[in-house]
């Protein structure tokens, strides 16, 4: 754990890690504190493109956190910076949110339904049969097709809702064409996100609920890797994967001291209990003062 602490950098999943739906989960605030307080650097990294950094600077600071926007990085903004790098000035038809087409505007990507460049899917609440429909056109129509993510699924306040990839994969199914993925695990966002906070793999630390797309993405860019259980993982999902998190933990508020569950590759699971020095301080006075009154 304290290997884990002494990481200069830490990157961090935001859906299921930070928050469920407009729900702030159990023990962030103390989290985002401790980085501020150990003056660490902190990217919090979605694969949700539906926002903006502005967007999600705000909808945190309505639950009661004030984090600025440098510090958010979305699958939104990689994929346009990805296409723009790819095809300057080129065109897209976009089933996505205010996010992904406040992105690719940004980057010179006119958003058009006559003959794009590219089809870009991500999540959004305008997602029917009919926008499918343009999009299977488009594509067999010589467009390129683009998921902003490969999630198949996202907590939400109501529980688990579809993600990018299962409303990509219709189009999919009809056109024959495979999506390319630019979110998480692609190393593309994880490269981008280590250059913004200007450290190097080894001195960080990626923080997600995700096995196959935050774990994996930690693993082959070299970061330390740390699963949290309040998102869509459980601790038996873990099994059904050839590679692991070395640490596993209930929350993020774990690390600023709490029960903390560590996972050893070659014995399999070690469950340790630890007690930060706050909270043994406070332990160890309450104690005393309780034997001294005895006494």
């Amino acid at each position: 754990m304290e290997e884990l602490r002494a990481k200069r950098g830490f990157i961090c999943d935001m859906d299921g890690v930070i928050y469920h739906g407009d729900k702030l989960l159990p023990g962030v605030k103390e989290f985002v504190d401790w980085l501020y307080k150990n003056d660490k650097k902190f990217l919090f990294l979605t694969n949700n493109s539906g926002k903006t950094p502005l967007e999600l600077k705000l909808k945190l600071k309505n639950m009661g956190l004030d984090v600025d926007e440098t510090h958010f990085y979305t699958s939104a903004l990689a994929t346009a910076k990805f296409v723009s790098q790819q095809s300057p000035q080129c065109s897209a038809y976009v089933i996505g949110d205010s996010g992904l087409i406040g992105a690719l505007y940004q980057e010179g990507i006119a958003i058009t339904d006559k003959s794009p460049d590219y089809v870009i899917v991500g999540e959004s609440p305008s997602y029917n049969y009919e926008t499918v429909n343009k999009a299977v056109s488009l594509v067999l129509g010589g467009a390129k097709l683009i998921g902003t993510n490969s999630d198949l699924t996202g907590p939400t306040t109501t529980g688990i809702a579809p993600a990018c990839r299962a409303l990509i994969s219709p189009i999919e199914m009809a056109t024959g064409k495979k999506a390319y993925f630019i979110g998480k695990p692609n190393p593309l966002m994880m490269r981008t996100g280590l250059r913004m906070l200007d450290i190097h793999s080894d001195e960080a630390a990626m923080i997600g609920d995700r096995m196959d797309t935050d774990i994996v993405a930690g693993i082959e860019t070299g970061l330390d890797t740390v699963l949290v259980l309040s998102g869509v993982t459980s601790r038996a999902d873990i099994d059904l994967f050839p590679y692991r998190p070395r640490l596993v933990l209930p929350g993020v508020g774990d690390l600023s001291g709490m029960a903390v569950h560590i996972v050893n590759n070659s014995q399999g699971f070690q469950m340790i209990s630890q007690i930060s020095d706050d909270l043994s301080s406070r332990l160890k006075t309450f104690f005393n003062g309780y034997s001294d009154a005895r006494n």
